[in-house]
């Protein structure tokens, strides 16, 4: 038999040979190296059979699925690990994820795991990676499986094939499973795995968490036991690093003592914005709205409930509906608007449009809201309540190209202002989809077109596309290395045909428009979040919610510090002014906590001078200047928009 290698060439091979094979027949130091194979791009065991003319890949620890294959090894461990220090544990199950991986237990009664036992968990786990024990995979019948793990009181691992079962294709039954063993540790597991646990090279376990069972808030609270893994212990210390630096820009921690926003309780996944979150959460919208204006947007403003047609005339209601928020009233079923694109479409398909009033824009930065489950939310990053950067094109078929080019000139420049190197990703048509095929080639085409034509370096990113439309998505990386996906372009034939939206041409008949999703920042929300913690709160002049904090160093100085700030804030400067009985010294250092960019220091000659000393947050004194001085300073630093 012979396969083909990524190069093209051909590997001649012995009937029956598998990935270890092809590995051991290119070279010695590749065996060595491998871990997995990719077969026809599907990842594969070392230890799986070849078929003739198969497209062959060996996955070493350089491959961009190595990482993830390690994880998968390690979360086994993990399992095989606590199985022999606590007898009668139950085990669900234990995915590798970004940059870790979990596994979800129920303890014996009367057993509470935490952090304190990582140290006794992680020995264990050491002696499985020093064993080498091989994952030995092996597919035996259903009822086997169902019998073993019945014999063994497993019941998750039980009802996982029992569902298995009942889910699978009328066509297609499942009468096999696969079960994977390292040393005395089988679990139910779809694989694949790399050789044995030798390869495991560095792990460390993190956390601790409460978990329900499938994520049912009625099924049993299990324990998950968070972890990662790496192929040098020089790269899990990095990591770990990174992670120790990102809890000091933890923007919950950071939201708090800056005194941006807050959370309660009586309304989870929304933040309470205080007066200086508020502040910053305007000055985003007013930039929003000033990248939009000159673009020709017209913002407009929709209702934040719907009667439930809209939804299913949009297909929310049938493939969103468990994310949304839903009411009855007057044998009405309503929903709150987790999304303003079918509001703007509604909007559209009220009013007569005529060819030369195409392309309409609307824009609104409207409230929003999404029912995620409670074990998600996180801070800003997911919560219930928010608000987007949102607009909606509807142009004709002739002028979708010039309207995304122009999209991703606005995007560009937006995200370009925060200092953002951007990556680009053109998502492609996902499974679960509405429209035709010739829809989705067609937007898929434009998108192409359009990025290609601006000389545009992208990656292909199959099946994840919206539901009623390709995408291009753009993402960042801040500066701790962490990659946060922000803006979108979706290009949309179905919603024009779902809503029958139409427009007067030029032939005085009625003609289907295009219709363009776009925001830039995404979630108002999301990006303040990923803002604090890329500037660890350190905000530009233009963003800061106290732009500069007057401090008078005697009370004998506070009239004229007053006065200073008055001139200030006359000229818009978000200034405040620190006249606590305190000295300056703590003055200085408390504005230097709170990240505020300027402190106005006011003594004798500053008052008889009409100046302020001038002290940049990090950097120190830079000398005293009139009030004007500083204010054409703020002012200029403000209408640049620079970070």
């Amino acid at each position: 038999m012979k396969a083909l290698l990524p190069d093209g060439t051909e590997l001649q091979l012995d009937d029956g040979a598998t990935g270890a094979d092809a590995a051991a027949a290119i070279g010695a130091g590749l065996a060595r190296a491998a871990l997995a194979v990719k077969v026809d791009g599907a990842l594969r065991d070392l230890s799986a059979p070849l078929h003739d003319g198969a497209r062959l890949e060996i996955v070493t620890p350089s491959s961009d699925e190595a990482l993830e294959l390690l994880r998968h090894d390690t979360a086994h461990v993990l399992a095989a690990a606590v199985i022999d220090l606590y007898p009668g544990v139950k085990i669900s199950i234990g995915p590798p994820i970004e940059n870790g991986f979990y596994y979800d237990f129920e303890f014996p009664d009367g057993t509470v795991v935490s952090d304190a036992d990582f140290e006794r968990i992680e020995q264990k786990m050491r002696e499985h990676v020093k064993a080498d024990e091989r994952f030995v995979r092996e597919d035996v019948s259903v009822g086997e499986a169902l019998e073993r793990f019945v014999r063994e009181n497993q019941p998750y691992k039980v009802e996982l094939i029992e569902d298995l079962v009942k889910n699978a294709d009328a066509g297609d039954p499942v009468e096999t499973v696969s079960l994977y063993t390292n040393g005395p540790f089988t679990d139910l597991c779809r694989g694949p795995h790399g050789p044995g646990t030798k390869r495991i090279k560095a792990f460390k376990l993190q956390s601790v968490a409460g978990a329900y069972w499938r994520g049912d808030a009625s099924r049993t609270m299990l324990t998950r036991i968070y972890g990662t893994a790496f192929f040098s212990k020089d790269d899990l210390a990095a990591h770990l690093e990174r992670l120790e630096e990102a809890k000091k820009r933890d923007h919950r921690r950071l939201g708090r003592e800056l005194k941006l926003f807050q959370f309660s309780a009586v309304s989870p996944g929304s933040a309470f914005w205080l007066p200086r979150g508020t502040s910053l959460w305007n000055s985003l919208v007013a930039f929003t709205r000033e990248m939009n204006e000159p673009r020709g947007y017209q913002e407009v403003k929709t209702p934040l409930i719907f009667d439930s047609e809209l939804w299913r005339t949009s297909g929310h209601w049938d493939k969103y509906r468990e994310n949304m928020f839903v009411t009855h009233a007057e044998d009405r079923d309503l929903a709150v608007k987790p999304m303003n694109c079918p509001g703007h479409a509604h909007l559209f398909r009220s009013q007569r449009h005529s060819y030369r009033e195409l392309p309409v824009r609307y824009s609104e930065p409207g409230l929003l809201h999404r029912n995620e489950p409670s074990g998600t939310l996180h801070g800003l990053m997911r919560v219930r309540h928010f608000a987007q950067d949102d607009a909606h094109i509807f142009c004709t078929e002739e002028q979708v190209h010039g309207e995304v080019v122009a999209c991703l000139d606005l995007i560009f420049d937006t995200l370009g202002r925060f200092g953002f190197e951007i990556d680009v990703e053109l998502s492609t048509r996902p499974e679960r989809r509405i429209g035709t095929d010739e829809m989705w080639d067609r937007a898929e085409g434009k998108l192409r077109a359009a990025l290609e034509q601006q000389g545009l370096r992208y990656r292909v990113n199959e099946g994840d596309g919206a539901f009623y439309g390709p995408k291009i998505d753009f993402h960042v990386t801040d500066s701790i290395g962490r990659s946060w996906q922000l803006g979108t372009v979706q290009l949309d034939y179905s919603f024009p045909e779902r809503f029958e939206l139409t427009y007067v041409g030029a032939d005085d008949r009625e003609h289907r428009p295009v219709m363009i999703h776009r925001a830039a920042m995404g979630s108002y929300e999301r990006f303040i979040g990923m803002l604090i913690e890329h500037w660890a709160g350190e905000f530009p002049v233009w963003l800061a919610p106290v732009q500069a904090i007057v401090l008078p160093i005697a009370d004998r100085h506070a009239d004229y510090a007053r006065d200073v700030v008055a001139q200030l804030r006359a000229a818009r400067v978000r200034v405040e002014l620190d006249d606590r009985t305190e000295s300056v010294g703590r003055k200085i250092r408390d504005a230097e906590l709170q990240k505020i960019p300027y402190m106005l220091v006011i003594g004798d000659r500053e008052r008889e001078a009409g100046e302020v000393a001038l002290r940049r947050h990090r950097e120190g004194d830079e000398g005293s200047l009139p009030v004007a001085e500083f204010v054409a300073r703020v002012v200029s630093e403000t209408e640049q928009r620079s970070a």
